[in-house]
């Protein structure tokens, strides 16, 4: 399997990435071991070192854990971690920026809430 890394962040950071997105998805539970960094590195066909890299990241937040001579495993309260954090940059890096463009185009918080149901296609219900 090859996967497409794109040139907007580093891939270790998008290798750390996925591993969050498979723990927010379950295919990894809490102590539930990931996939090792020798599988990692053959299926995507990447530098070991950067895969450590990336783990090392998560191991850093505390979304993984290191069992020695067994290989890496999810932490408890893993989701909930990775829930906050990216809430936080969601809110950080899109809805601030959204809010701040939408204020530029004067227009209101009704406005912007208005499209978003629009793009919804249900009227937001």
């Amino acid at each position: 399997m090859q996967i497409n890394f794109n040139d907007s962040q580093p891939i270790f950071q998008q290798i750390a990435e996925m591993i969050e997105d498979d723990i927010l998805k379950g295919v990894y539970g809490e102590d539930e071991q990931i996939i090792s960094v020798a599988q990692f590195a053959s299926t995507f066909q990447i530098n070991p070192a950067t895969i450590v890299k990336g783990i090392a990241l998560l191991v850093n937040e505390g979304i993984i854990y290191k069992k020695r001579g067994l290989g890496m495993y999810v932490a408890a309260g893993a989701r909930r971690t990775i829930m906050d954090k990216r809430r936080t940059r969601f809110y950080d890096e899109l809805i601030v920026n959204l809010l701040d463009e939408a204020e530029k185009l004067e227009m209101t918080y009704e406005d912007v809430i208005e499209m978003i149901k629009q793009r919804s296609g249900d009227g937001g219900k």
